[in-house]
């Protein structure tokens, strides 16, 4: 077995234990198993001839989410920033053991790092495709069960945050995917938004 299958067998297993299930299609997954196999669908779509080290980010990008859950940090957005990067440091050091344990190299393993951190974004191509598949995967697939449950105004202001985060290569995908009424009026609310800030 290659080192790619091996981390991707690790990181798979991992996901696997994972007791949040969501139900895509009438069939069930354990929920960051499902959203990793979507994660790494979306960066190949973006950037068909994605390096190895992207390829292994996209597979390990929430690696283990549930272990660290938002309830244990006290309300507030200090608390929620401090969670947010708590979180991604776990995921880093969970696919570096991963990865080690595969064969790969400390070059290698610190370029998974800086991917799963988001270091440089906008700036790297490799952490602007993560960014971009990140957005896609929440819009496709848990957007539609979101904004029903939310303000119209915070459903807006999550929206324009992440569509500011992508560049316009992942735009024009987001724009292919199938959103209800309600949906598309808000992603077109926040687009509106946007332009009339720049």
């Amino acid at each position: 077995m290659s080192k790619l299958l091996q981390a991707f067998q690790g990181f798979d297993t991992y996901n696997q234990k994972d007791p949040h299930i969501f139900t895509w299609d009438g069939t069930a997954y354990p929920q960051e198993y499902f959203l990793a196999l979507k994660l790494h669908e979306w960066v190949l779509k973006l950037k068909p001839d994605a390096s190895e080290e992207l390829l292994l980010a996209s597979r390990s990008q929430h690696i283990g989410r549930w272990e660290i859950p938002r309830e244990s940090y006290p309300d507030g957005r200090d608390a929620y920033l401090k969670w947010r990067k708590d979180l991604a440091l776990f995921h880093a050091e969970k696919a570096s053991s991963i990865m080690a344990e595969a064969g790969y190299n400390d070059a290698q393993i610190t370029r998974v790092r800086q991917i799963i951190l988001k270091q440089k974004l906008k700036v790297d191509a490799d952490v602007q495709t993560m960014e971009n598949a990140l957005c896609l995967v929440f819009l496709e697939f848990q957007y539609e069960d979101f904004h029903p449950k939310h303000p119209p105004e915070k459903v807006v202001n999550i929206l324009r945050k992440s569509l500011l985060k992508m560049d316009n290569h992942g735009h024009q995908f987001a724009l292919t995917l199938n959103f209800s009424e309600k949906g598309l009026a808000y992603i077109n609310e926040a687009l509106n938004n946007i332009k009339q800030n720049q």
